[in-house]
């Protein structure tokens, strides 16, 4: 079983890179630097040159703020790209692992959304996102897209970080609490395509589009005070978080107030479920601080 992953620079990447593969499998991580995801013939060129059994898409782009103003640019990355792939999965005859968004969601349901509920993006990354997910099942049925929020690990940019880098730097943090969603670790999902690539190399694929999410809900400014808490027997400081509201921090994007995914088709089609968000965060610290994983 040989994996190609892209994005493989990227917070997913990183830990499939370093994750343990079954016996016999091999996997090909590509960057940027690789080729271009936007660009058709670049993407047939790389498949026929690595020709892998399974394609993982976890490259995108996910400058949310950005997107807005480079609208070109994150169509080509999140519609585009992962409709050249699913192509050259189609014509190879392979299955597609092509990564998704909460950001599909407008937040306005007020319990978890499921796989099936209505779409409506409130901008242009969730929107790109969006067309992306069409572009998969309008081309190739042997596609899994695996949704997911609020991502964060031990490499690259993302919440996690920040937060542990403004906690060193400012005597108070101010943090959305009106927010909803589940922080998710970039090993559970490293872990969880795993578990879904062995079930499809069994010949047990189950297809379409899944949500994958840690477990139970929070807000932003609950998960800043969770990291702070954390971080404090590492860093000896744990500054106030003080919640505002979505107003009171204005962003050029739009945000879901509600990103609470439903998991549950993923756990019964492939017995693939993350862990409680705080204990995948308590790891993520430990080994942010080089200190014993929990």
């Amino acid at each position: 079983m040989k994996l190609l992953v892209t994005g493989g620079a990227g917070q997913v990447g990183f830990e499939l890179r370093r994750a343990r593969l079954p016996v016999g499998w091999s996997l090909v991580a590509v960057d940027r630097d690789a080729f271009d995801i936007a660009d058709r013939d670049a993407v047939f060129a790389a498949m026929a040159r690595e020709r892998p059994d399974l394609v993982v898409n976890t490259a995108a782009y996910t400058a949310v703020d950005k997107a807005e103003s480079e609208t070109q640019a994150a169509f080509a990355a999140n519609a585009a790209a992962p409709g050249y792939f699913a192509e050259a999965c189609r014509d190879a005859g392979i299955p597609l692992i092509q990564f998704s968004t909460d950001y599909v969601f407008d937040g306005e349901k007020p319990g978890a959304y499921a796989e099936d509920d209505p779409v409506n993006p409130l901008g242009v990354y969730g929107k790109s996102k969006e067309q992306g997910e069409r572009a998969v099942r309008a081309t190739l049925a042997e596609h899994v897209i695996l949704r997911t929020a609020w991502v964060y690990g031990a490499h690259g940019n993302n919440f996690v970080k920040t937060m542990l880098r403004l906690a060193a730097e400012r005597p108070e943090l101010r943090v959305v609490a009106d927010q909803h969603g589940s922080p998710t670790a970039a090993a559970d999902l490293a872990a969880a395509v795993i578990a879904i690539a062995s079930r499809i190399a069994a010949g047990q694929g189950r297809w379409g589009t899944f949500h994958l999410t840690g477990a139970g809900a929070t807000t932003w400014h609950g998960f800043a005070e969770a990291i702070v808490a954390l971080a404090a027997p590492h860093t000896g400081k744990a500054p106030p978080v003080r919640a505002i509201a979505t107003a009171d921090y204005p962003t050029p994007a739009h945000r879901p107030a509600n990103s609470v995914l439903d998991c549950g088709r993923l756990a019964a089609a492939y017995g693939v479920a993350a862990r409680p968000w705080h204990d995948a965060l308590a790891e993520t610290v430990a080994e942010l601080f080089g200190g014993p994983i929990p």
